[in-house]
Formats: C-alpha cells, structure tokens, sequence
C-alpha cells in the first residue's frame, strides 16, 4: 500500500475521532448551559461545574456573578423593607411612649391628674389597635396562598374584573376597557389571585385620577401571555418608581401600600412576573407576563 495512502488514511480517522469528540463535547456543553438556565430560573445558583477546562470555569464565572448581583439584591431589599417597618413601628410607638409618660408624670400622690386620662388611655388604645392592623397586614402579605391553577379564558376573566370595578370607575368618570390583540388567549393561574392584581391596578389608576384604563393582551415571542394595564392618570414620581413594589410603601394618603408587593408575589408563584414599563405624562403602564 503506497504510503501517501497510509497517511490519508492516518489522518480521515483522526479527523473523524476529533469531529466525535467535538460533537460529544458540544453537546455535553449544551446540556450543561440548559442545566444551568434552568437552575437560574428556579432561583437555584448552588450547583458548580468541575474546572477542567475554559468552558466550565466560564460557567462558574456566570453562576458567581449572578449569585453576587442576588445577593446585593436581596440586601438592597431587606435594607429598604427593614426601613419601612421601622418607620412604622416608629410612628406608632412613639406617641404611645410620649402620652404614658406624661399621663404618669401628671399623677400627684393622691391619684389625681391634670391630663384627661380616659381621653388619654383612648388615644393610646386606638394607637394599639393601628399597630395590631400592621402586623396583621404584614401576616398577609407573608401568607399568600399557593396558587390553584385552571385554565382561564382571558376574555372571561377581564369582563369580569372590570364589572366588579365599573360602579366605582362610572362614579370617577373613568371608563375601562379590554383590547385583545388576537383572541381566544388563555392562561393557566389561579382566577381568585389574578383577579386580585388586576381589581388593584384598576382601583389605583381610578384613585390616582385616571378617566382611561386599556387594558391588553397578546402573545410574546416565547408564546408568553403579556398583558399591559395602561391608565391616563397622575404619573407615579420618578422618585417612587423604584419603590412602589416595596411592601408598605405607599404614595396615598390611604391605604396599606402591600397591593403591589402581592401582586408580585402572587405573579412569582405563578411563574411569571409585574413590572411597572413606564410612567410618565403620557401615561402609566404595568406589565404582567405569564410563561
């Protein structure tokens, strides 16, 4: 056999065993990036790949840069939460503290007190009963209930939030409306706690001045349902915007501030997620994506 033979041979057989092992190695590197999304997505960043080689230690990169950015994430949220409650306890403790001690300094040694006592012991009882009504407000931000989830017609759905909310809408002179992109959208959830979001957002645009709220849907590039509530009302402040998910803030004057800390909570058990897209003179409008 000539030998210019030989080395043709020599050489297809390694190029045959390289392009193997190419394949096998791509496709070994697939399923670890499809792994690696998936564990991301759920929230799950405690899984490192062995350092063998340059792909690997890129993956573990990624994970560490995330892992880093949730972290301060969830620091940056704790911080703002934990300054919420302390504003509010703070506002209702103070005064508490305040009248006791002065209701106890003005009791002369024979029971008597210039200060009104009963008005006084009202004062303080009513403060109590509002702090009571906090932490019972945050009991149920932190005790949403696991979705149970049915195949919804959003059409359905939409019609009947927005009868519930028309009596209030039609005494604020607001119309609201549904415009679906293409119909027959469905989506799998839970009717009660979807309901709940969007009775919410309708209910703030109504208070924040709104005389127009659209409400539409389609389907995204995924076959993702994405439905944007827009209204005509009072923009939010720049300056809240940022805040307006933070359970108790709130930019009225009544009002718990947890609607929109729920709605987020109720979208994450869902798997998808709300997000406010804009607000500015030319409107509000809040984005809800169900996968």
């Amino acid at each position: 056999m000539a030998v210019w033979l030989v080395i043709l041979i020599v050489v297809s057989v390694a190029l045959i065993v390289w392009l193997l092992a190419s394949l096998y190695t791509r496709r070994k590197d697939i399923r670890k990036v499809a792994y690696m999304m998936d564990a991301m997505e759920d929230g799950e960043l405690n899984f490192r790949f062995q350092e063998t080689n340059r792909f690997n230690r890129t993956l573990n990169r990624i994970r560490t840069i995330f892992e880093k950015q949730r972290q301060a994430h969830e620091q940056d949220s704790w911080t703002k939460l934990i300054r919420v409650l302390t504003h509010e306890i703070m506002n209702t403790v103070s005064p508490i503290a305040s009248l006791s001690d002065a209701m106890a300094k003005s009791v002369d040694e024979n029971g008597h007190s210039e200060l009104d006592i009963k008005a006084g012991l009202e004062t303080i009882s009513d403060s109590s009963k509002n702090l009571i009504g906090f932490v019972q407000t945050y009991r149920q931000l932190s005790g949403v209930a696991k979705p149970i989830r049915k195949a919804l017609d959003l059409r359905e759905l939409m019609d009947g939030v927005i009868a519930l909310n028309s009596e209030f809408a039609t005494s604020c002179g607001a119309v609201c409306s549904y415009r679906p992109e293409e119909e027959d959208l469905m989506i799998y959830a839970d009717e009660g706690q979807i309901s709940q979001i969007f009775i919410n957002l309708i209910k703030n645009a109504l208070q924040a001045g709104a005389k127009h709220i659209d409400i539409s849907a389609g389907m995204g590039r995924d076959d993702e349902v994405i439905i944007r509530v827009a209204n005509d009302g009072e923009p939010i402040p720049a300056s809240a915007q940022e805040q307006i998910f933070i359970p108790f803030y709130t930019t009225k004057k009544e009002g718990s501030g947890i609607g929109l800390s729920i709605s987020r909570q109720i979208m994450r058990n869902h798997n998808g997620s709300i997000e406010l897209e804009r607000s500015d003179k030319g409107g509000t409008v809040f984005q809800l994506i169900f996968r």
